[in-house]
């Protein structure tokens, strides 16, 4: 097996993080043996010498291996179907996924890349056929672009498929910026500007459904459609706003000291929480969500950046001159959104305010179905996102109210 890891492994990485950084990858074949994946400054070898703390471990039986090293399936569709369990850092798995038996044509092969946008090191994920229509998809607060994995998977045998870490968030930098929607959505135009992705369907979850929303309010050119899952918009009644404004961003810079495995269970707890049945979700996403958490929690100008985006979507202004709910219904591009019935954190209820402020957008709830659509019920909010697409792309001005 470790000659098998060698020979679909390039000797040699020239982009993205693999090429400047040292880690390293242990990939653990039930009932065959652990070997690591060490890459040093953009080379790649193979070795049996377990590192104590590796910086990501992938656990599969050896037919699961074998089918990734052969090519005949990505390790996105390997992690999503169970095939394989990832600990540690996942952007770094998903970086040697995209190097993993290169010859092979994987739709959903996802390559990571690297960028700088206003000076901002910016991480992205870029699946599918480069001359396909672009999507872009937006990650949620506390979040990486590896919660939008099952809408890549189901978007990139068609569409060039892109999925940036937001700054302040996965392997992206992290500015000392105010990370409210408007600073947010002018990153986002620079970025779509930066990879050649001009007039895009934007697909965001959460937090990044709200940047999207921004975006499109305020550049409607550069967005195609919008999809927004389980968007945080504005909260039309809040409590706490004179003492949300005087709390500094910068106390989240304070250090923290939690015990890795309180901070894990605790996590992992909380990630069940946003679903309306977390045992319909294989129990390993749930450890894979944990780690990246704790990576961000770890790190100060994460955990500050973390923290802003939090306070500014609660001080997000809902009504007056500049309140969301009052320009949203001036919104022109056609809009999808999937609401979760049960979600926890945005209210379902959300649905019927947007649909009386702006009957132009569609909006369909999701019975029984937490924060995460696209992790509850993968293949029904597929559905619509396709269908959405399609219809957009014959009909733009009608496809948001059919």
């Amino acid at each position: 097996m470790g000659r098998a890891l060698a020979a679909a492994l390039p000797t040699a990485v020239h982009d993205g993080v693999l090429a400047y950084r040292q880690v390293s990858v242990v990939f653990d074949v039930v009932g065959r043996g652990r070997w690591v994946v060490r890459t040093r400054f953009g080379t790649v070898s193979v070795d049996t010498r377990i590192p104590a703390r590796p910086t990501a471990t992938i656990t599969a039986d050896p037919a699961a291996v074998t089918a990734l090293l052969a090519g005949r399936c990505s390790l996105v569709s390997a992690f999503l179907t169970g095939a394989l369990r990832v600990r540690g850092s996942m952007s770094t798995v998903l970086a040697l996924g995209g190097v993993l038996a290169p010859a092979a044509d994987l739709p959903t092969r996802a390559r990571v890349r690297e960028t700088s946008v206003f000076g901002v090191r910016t991480g992205y994920l870029d699946a599918g056929p480069p001359g396909g229509p672009p999507v872009v998809l937006l990650h949620g607060l506390g979040a990486t672009n590896a919660s939008m994995l099952p809408v890549l998977a189901d978007l990139a045998a068609e569409h060039r498929v892109l999925a940036p870490d937001l700054p302040g968030f996965g392997s992206s930098a992290a500015p000392n910026w105010d990370y409210d929607p408007v600073q947010l959505q002018r990153w986002l135009r620079a970025f779509l500007d930066t990879v050649d992705a001009p007039a895009s369907a934007v697909i965001g979850h959460s937090l990044g459904g709200r940047v999207a929303l921004e975006l499109a309010l305020r550049n409607p050119d550069t967005v195609r459609s919008l999809v927004l899952l389980c968007p945080a918009l504005a909260f039309r009644r809040r409590q706490l706003t004179a003492l949300a404004r005087r709390i500094p961003a910068d106390l989240a810079r304070l250090p923290i000291a939690f015990p890795h495995r309180l901070l894990h269970e605790g996590t992992r707890g909380a990630c069940r929480t946003l679903f309306a049945d977390p045992d319909r979700v294989p129990r390993h996403w749930f450890d894979a969500a944990a780690d990246e958490w704790e990576l961000t929690l770890r790190d100060t100008g994460h955990r500050r950046a973390l923290w802003s985006a939090t306070l500014a979507l609660y001080l997000d202004e809902p009504f007056g001159d500049r309140g969301l709910w009052n320009r949203v219904a001036q919104l022109a591009v056609p809009t999808l959104c999937v609401w979760g019935a049960d979600d926890p954190l945005v209210p379902a209820r959300f649905a019927d305010h947007l649909t009386a402020t702006a009957p132009q957008v569609r909006s369909v709830t999701l019975p029984d179905c937490g924060h995460l659509p696209q992790f509850e019920w993968p293949e029904a909010t597929g559905a619509l996102i396709d269908d959405f697409l399609t219809r957009t792309a014959r009909h733009p001005r009608t496809a948001a109210i059919a």
